[in-house]
């Protein structure tokens, strides 16, 4: 938010409870990342999500048991960080160790997805 509008970003945040545009957008990739993780979710996105442990070189390493996911290289500055494969594995991975093994229903992890990132604030 800009510095002119710190009174509409109060009013949305505590009277609201609305995230802004860039939490907004880390809250769904949260969803469909745990989505991916934990329950059905469309083949084409699951196929992005390939967890450390399930890579050979890195089952070794601690993030393996952290519940992490593997983030895919990419090459173009412009739109390979914006991929699904990329921002989704980036936000997942960026979330307590507690939030990612937790397995409960989606109804919760939405819940304590958007007070972890309200408390950011």
């Amino acid at each position: 938010m800009h510095g002119f509008d710190s009174g509409l970003s109060r009013l949305m945040h505590t009277e609201l409870h609305w995230l802004d545009v860039a939490e907004r957008v880390q809250y769904k990739l949260g969803v469909l990342m745990y989505r991916c993780q934990h329950n059905p979710a469309p083949l084409y996105l699951t196929d992005h999500c390939t967890p450390v442990s399930d890579t050979v070189f890195h089952q070794r390493l601690r993030s393996a048991s952290s519940h992490q996911v593997s983030v895919p290289r990419y090459r173009l500055s412009t739109y390979g960080r914006r991929a699904f494969s990329v921002a989704g594995s980036t936000v997942w991975n960026s979330l307590p160790e507690d939030m990612r093994a937790a397995e409960c229903s989606v109804d919760s992890c939405r819940q304590t997805l958007k007070t972890f990132l309200f408390s950011q604030y």
